[in-house]
């Protein structure tokens, strides 16, 4: 699908029919997989809308993104936001021009500023599953090679033909997040640690091998996922501020595996062989527990607080 300004706007009147006149979205929210019931920081009233709905929407077809945006207010000012639960992905089939279609759509509609949220597998060995990563920085190892929602026509009412992306990620809206999650620490016990790092962009839908999350580690990547720089990149070229957050639902396995030559030295068996190999793999289901667990805690012991926080 060719993405045009014609077919925005179209995308936008849709939602503009389906929401309060006076309705403008400031705020925009992206749930990742399984944290699409961050939906619940979005107060009532609150209007949902399918994306299968909007013409041009890309439809989800990963468990754990639910596929619908919710409208509606956060924190202690009541600023008008857009959450989307879940998103499109590349490894899906779609072009990253189609998969990042709803953030062009979104900023037209009024959208200033974008949360963005994902699972990912930590490469860094102080995180641990179920921290959080506030991201000052990108490796975008799908655009080196070409693969890049700005490639094609340039939409020059939303951008510039080359953009610069060593401010991609907001200062001022990072440190609005550590001092948020300071505030919440006073109050609660720390279950959940907040860092800073780099993310890796993988085309997936396979996970990494050992020996490039070596490499990716090396590189200085601290962790490593299959979706959100896109939707950076797309938001930046149309003036979006953007502040993201990555929730670490596995450890990536980087040792080395066993050999062959080596354990033919050894008396093992079949199913001791296959456990050696399966040791630290990762899994879907394990990554949406892991993301359904972080959410739950959000909710239950900071989102109270976290709404208040927000603007």
């Amino acid at each position: 699908m060719a993405i045009t300004m014609q077919s925005i706007k179209e995308a936008v009147e849709v939602l503009k029919s389906l929401l309060p006149a006076d309705f403008k979205p400031e705020i925009g929210i992206i749930g990742g997989s399984g944290l699409s019931a961050l939906e619940d920081a979005v107060m009532e009233p609150r209007w949902e809308v399918p994306y299968g709905k909007i013409k041009g929407f890309p439809v989800s077809t990963v468990p754990g993104h639910a596929g619908k945006l919710v409208f509606g207010h956060v924190g202690k000012e009541h600023t008008p936001t857009v959450m989307m639960a879940g998103r499109a992905h590349y490894y899906e089939g779609h072009e990253l021009q189609t998969a990042t279609f709803p953030i062009r759509v979104l900023a037209l509609l009024g959208m200033k500023t974008l949360i963005v949220t994902n699972a990912a597998g930590g490469l860094n060995s102080t995180y641990k599953v179920g921290d959080v990563v506030v991201l000052h920085d990108h490796i975008n190892f799908a655009g080196l090679s070409g693969v890049n929602p700005l490639r094609g026509p340039n939409l020059d009412e939303f951008g510039p033909r080359f953009i610069a992306l060593s401010d991609a990620y907001d200062l001022e809206l990072r440190r609005a997040a550590h001092l948020a999650w300071k505030e919440l620490s006073k109050a609660q016990s720390k279950q959940m640690a907040m860092h800073e790092g780099v993310y890796a962009f993988v085309g997936g839908p396979n996970y990494e091998t050992r020996a490039e999350c070596r490499m990716l580690s090396l590189l200085g990547a601290d962790l490593v996922g299959m979706s959100t720089v896109p939707e950076i990149i797309v938001a930046r070229h149309s003036g979006v501020r953007v502040l993201a957050m990555s929730l670490v639902t596995n450890a990536v396995v980087m040792e080395p595996g066993p050999r062959g030559d080596a354990i033919l030295l050894a008396e093992s068996n079949e199913v001791e062989l296959s456990n050696m190999l399966k040791e630290g793999k990762a899994d879907h289901e394990e990554v949406l527990e892991a993301s359904r667990n972080a959410a739950q805690e959000i909710k239950v012991r900071s989102m109270p607080r976290a709404r208040r926080l927000l603007t």
